[in-house]
């Protein structure tokens, strides 16, 4: 999927919201449970509850990665159902893998070739040749980290280079600008951090940004597009588990979809005040 066609589905959806598959076998409805794969189920219930409502689903791996062999089919086979059924949504393998270059080379076989999905994040600290690998395939998406989510986000990323007069997380985008371009890579903007949203934005102003931590971590949708929208929207904002677990009985599937309904309504406002649709 390309920039542009990415932009078209953000028009067409008048929303650029992901939605999170961090799928917990302890946190789903238990009438599931009974099923031949639990987890996929789920998430099949819930992609097809909103996939017209977002651009994007992002499956973090290690919630499948925790069950071995059986988990991972369970990621296979939702990767599949979303390439089969609704191949307009970008679909992120959230593995935030980070390796030397002969590794992230399987890495990236692994993600974009047998498994299948769209784009994968990746950890930047390893420097240019644990990212290249990534880069090489045609109309995949390289999504490096920047700015996280997590409270003790700032031990490293925002370190003071006194050579550069960066923080951390601004060398690691300007560096990285030399690696692809605004075609093939995006980075991940926490949106609990929307202060840094203008430093990424001024040393990345055309990149797609992934924004993790609006809902249950309190990110702030307004701020975000404040602060980090561009002419293209330049944003994939996604919300886990505040749309996939606001009900684990048997209405879960109409509750996960009025929250994604209402960051998709939220999301054409902010669209519609920034002339994009």
């Amino acid at each position: 999927m390309t920039a542009q066609e990415l932009f078209e589905q953000i028009k067409k959806k008048r929303s650029f919201l992901c939605v999170g598959l961090d799928t917990e076998l302890t946190k789903i409805p238990e009438h599931l449970l009974t099923k031949d794969d639990p987890m996929f189920e789920f998430n099949r219930k819930i992609i097809e509850a909103t996939h017209d409502l977002a651009i994007a689903y992002k499956l973090n791996l290690a919630f499948y990665e925790v069950h071995g062999a059986a988990g991972w089919n369970s990621l296979v086979k939702t990767v599949k159902y979303l390439k089969t059924h609704h191949p307009d949504v970008l679909v992120i393998a959230d593995a935030k893998r980070g390796d030397i270059a002969n590794t992230a080379r399987m890495y990236a076989k692994a993600y974009f070739h047998s498994l299948g999905c769209d784009a994968v994040t990746v950890s930047p600290y390893l420097g240019q040749d644990s990212v290249v690998p990534y880069l090489q395939y045609d109309g995949k998406w390289t999504i490096l980290l920047a700015i996280t989510s997590n409270e003790s986000f700032g031990d490293f990323q925002l370190v003071h280079n006194k050579q550069t007069g960066n923080l951390l997380f601004e060398d690691v985008v300007l560096k990285s600008m030399h690696w692809g371009s605004d075609a093939n890579m995006m980075f991940v903007v926490g949106a609990t951090h929307p202060e840094y949203f203008a430093a990424v934005r001024k040393h990345a102003p055309h990149h797609f940004l992934l924004v993790p931590g609006v809902g249950e971590q309190g990110g702030s949708l307004q701020k975000v597009a404040e602060n980090g929208m561009n002419d293209r929207c330049g944003l994939i904002v996604n919300s886990s588990r505040g749309i996939i677990y606001a009900d684990i009985t048997g209405n879960f599937t109409s509750e996960a979809r009025k929250r994604a309904l209402k960051l998709q309504q939220e999301m054409e406002v902010l669209l519609k005040q920034n002339g994009l649709i």
